[in-house]
């Protein structure tokens, strides 16, 4: 009688062939490490080029000097509270480039309150290297003083009317954006009051 040698058939399931290995604690570790500095080192690296831009784009001989054409001086009662000077050449960071006190900052805040609401905006950030507290925004007719609420914070600002529709975006400085703590490379929406 002859006795028969059970060989596994080459492609059955766990014979002769190694499956995929599953993602180890490590990788999966890794993967995820990996991706906040990316997003991070993203963030960062949009600043800068805005940064760049603004410095080289239509400002010869400097930065300080093209912001006097498009921007009409503030009203009295807050130019105390929205002027800064312009950042150094060499500013690099969120902080460097936000020139206004803490002073300044406490004043924004402790007075914004009242207005007439002009609407919603989506906003982006505006010149980084334009220094102040401002919104350059199509909801404001005349330039004047107003305010931004976001989140349940609020900062006086000056209002700087912008072309467009009044659906269109606005931007907003730098200054403003970080006293109101919305995101610097994203698209928060704000109310705009106007005094």
């Amino acid at each position: 009688m002859r006795h028969r040698v059970h060989r596994p058939r080459v492609g059955a399931a766990g014979a002769g062939r190694k499956g995929p290995r599953a993602p180890t604690a490590i990788a999966a570790a890794i993967r995820v490490a990996y991706h906040c500095a990316m997003t991070r080192f993203i963030a960062i690296t949009a600043l800068l080029a805005l940064a760049a831009c603004a410095q080289t784009t239509g400002r010869p001989g400097g930065g300080a000097a093209a912001t006097a054409i498009d921007r009409p001086a503030p009203p009295p009662e807050i130019a105390a509270v929205v002027t800064a000077p312009p950042p150094p050449a060499a500013a690099r960071t969120a902080a460097a480039l936000d020139t206004t006190t803490p002073e300044q900052k406490e004043a924004a805040t402790a007075a914004a309150t009242g207005g007439r609401l002009l609407g919603e905006t989506v906003a982006s950030l505006g010149d980084p290297t334009e220094p102040g507290l401002w919104i350059r925004t199509p909801l404001a007719d005349a330039a004047g003083s107003g305010r931004l609420e976001y989140q349940g914070r609020s900062a006086v600002v000056q209002l700087i009317p912008a072309d467009g529709p009044a659906t269109g975006g606005s931007q907003v400085s730098l200054a403003a954006m970080r006293l109101l703590g919305a995101p610097l490379t994203d698209l928060p929406t704000l109310n705009v009051y106007a005094d």
